[in-house]
């Protein structure tokens, strides 16, 4: 057996007996100023930034490792960091069954960044005091940048840390801001502020919260103007945009007894009171795409030399708005939603069904792809290709339906509301020729019901607005005659939910009427989806 924190340098042979690369560089020797802080500790930055920076490391293009900063959850970092010393196994599940497994060390230290934990506070704060600081990458879920609430009102907590300044923040947000108040007085050094999270426009809604908290605390006199100038000036302080991809689900228990089985002694999962998912090995499929706009105003790690796409902002955001709005995401959600009702608790599974397939496909090569801007660097037609006939379908990563349902109501606006707004922009097209997304956002409509197609309860995926939405739709009784448009109006009129006020353009009446026939008894989930792909389905 061996176990990752054995002496890989020294006893590579056990490692390999298990199947395992192993990095030929000791993190410990690479002890250059720290240059690249990642925050969010999770399965994606363990699968993906990390074997960036292992690749850097390897070459000798990186002199020191990444520093992680967990914002969510303590035990991330005792249970999966210190533990393990801040090693990573990944395993890349090949649709063979090959599992490919590789250690990686490029984790120079890992901490929980919160008030409540003064050492990993006052750390971080040194680092970003520090002119050699790079960049900062974030993978924080797209609610992590979220300062509004459904009405566009600063959430009280917000308000608080503006109240309050830079010397106690409670919020991320916040906490960042301080952070580069602190780099600001050292000597106003310059810095990239790279958000590597899965939604649209990821930079853009960085840099508004971080400024609209620093212009809170400029107007109430608890920081000189000269902090934003310097958070605006483009050559100082940088958020470039990004498209990012690799799907990583939770560990998983079969990639678990595998390890086990192949002499792997740290192959448990833990489940932390937090709610994380976490072990000493992170599971992830083969293809991935990192696409970045490339400004960094302090330089930056040669991230091309590790696969990275680095290209000017406007291919970046044709190669967002080809995954996150047309090729990827709308599809995820789709099965999201859909399988959740119809007690489905795999992806691979779900897309097995010829129904859910042909959902997903007219979604995307026949509602998405027509008006989609295709980016250059990545193909769409076979990135959709890639995604149906590979990806989705390989039974090794185990995702599930109930973890991409998660915070629906921050992403429904984006994963579908630009391919309607395309709709709408061209003459020769009609929101109204829409039927299957459409039939989606009336699917999440039934899904906030809490009642599967077979009329038994289930625990809804969370999401910030759950408490607020549900009870809209609670009284409503499969088979009962309802009056849909007083249960869904607020729903469906709700522009921070939808990017539109659905009636307005025209689909408002069109998924209550998909609602309406969801409801109209136990199955009808099922039937509906069939009705609609029979009437309105073209062929692929």
């Amino acid at each position: 057996m061996v176990k990752i924190t054995d002496d890989y340098l020294n006893n590579k042979k056990e490692f390999t007996d298990a199947g395992i690369k192993v990095p030929t560089y000791d993190i410990k020797k690479k002890n250059g100023a720290t240059k690249w802080v990642h925050f969010g500790g999770g399965n994606l930055f363990r699968a993906f930034h990390a074997a960036i920076a292992d690749r850097l490391l390897e070459s000798g293009d990186l002199d020191a490792g990444i520093v992680v900063a967990e914002t969510h959850d303590k035990d991330v970092v005792t249970d999966a960091y210190k533990k393990f010393n801040d090693r990573i196994l990944r395993v890349i599940t090949h649709e063979d069954g090959n599992f490919e497994k590789e250690l990686f060390a490029s984790v120079s230290d890992a901490l929980y960044f919160d008030q409540s934990n003064p050492d990993g506070w006052k750390k971080l704060f040194k680092i970003f005091e520090n002119p050699a600081l790079q960049l900062a990458t974030f993978s924080i879920t797209e609610k992590g940048y979220n300062l509004w609430d459904s009405q566009g009102n600063l959430l009280p907590a917000i308000e608080d840390d503006i109240k309050n300044g830079p010397e106690a923040p409670k919020n991320n947000m916040a906490s960042l801001t301080s952070l580069m108040f602190a780099r600001f007085k050292a000597g106003k050094y310059p810095m990239a502020l790279l958000s590597t999270d899965n939604f649209s426009q990821n930079g853009e809604k960085l840099e508004k919260s971080v400024l609209t908290i620093a212009k809170g605390w400029e107007k109430n006199g608890l920081v000189p103007s000269e902090f934003v100038d310097y958070l605006q000036d483009d050559k100082k302080v940088s958020f470039p945009l990004s498209m990012i991809d690799r799907i990583t689900p939770n560990p998983s228990e079969t990639v678990s007894d595998k390890l086990k089985a192949d002499g792997f002694e740290d192959y448990q999962i833990f489940h932390t009171p937090g709610h994380t998912n976490i072990a000493a090995f992170t599971n992830t499929e083969e293809v991935h795409y990192l696409v970045v706009e490339d400004d960094f105003p302090n330089g930056r790690p040669a991230l091309d030399k590790a696969g990275v796409i680095l290209t000017n902002r406007d291919t970046v955001n044709d190669a967002d708005e080809m995954k996150v709005t047309t090729c990827l995401n709308p599809l995820h959600t789709a099965l999201a939603v859909n399988g959740s009702l119809l007690g489905f608790n795999s992806i691979a599974k779900e897309v097995s069904d010829p129904d859910m397939l042909n959902l997903i496909k007219q979604i995307g090569y026949v509602e998405g792809l027509p008006v989609v801007t295709d980016p250059k660097v990545i193909n769409p037609k076979k990135f959709i290709d890639q995604l149906v006939n590979k990806r989705l379908p390989n039974p090794y990563s185990p995702d599930m339906p109930q973890r991409i349902a998660a915070d629906t109501s921050q992403k429904l606006s984006v994963r579908y509301g630009v391919t309607i707004q395309h709709y709408i922009d061209d003459p020769k097209r009609d929101p109204k020729d829409l039927h299957f997304i459409p039939l989606v956002l009336a699917t999440w409509c039934r899904y906030l019901m809490a009642i599967d197609d077979q009329g038994k309860p289930f625990e809804p995926s969370r999401d910030p607005m759950l408490s607020e939405l549900q009870p809209k739709v609670a009284d409503i009784k499969l088979g009962e005659k309802t009056d849909v448009h007083a249960h869904l109006k607020d729903i469906l009129s709700n522009k921070k939910i939808f990017g539109y006020d659905l009636y307005e353009i025209g689909l408002g009446d069109v998924v209550e009427g998909y609602f309406a026939s969801q409801i109209s008894g136990v199955g009808a989930v099922r039937k509906t989806l069939e009705d609609t792909l029979s009437k309105y389905a073209k062929q692929i």
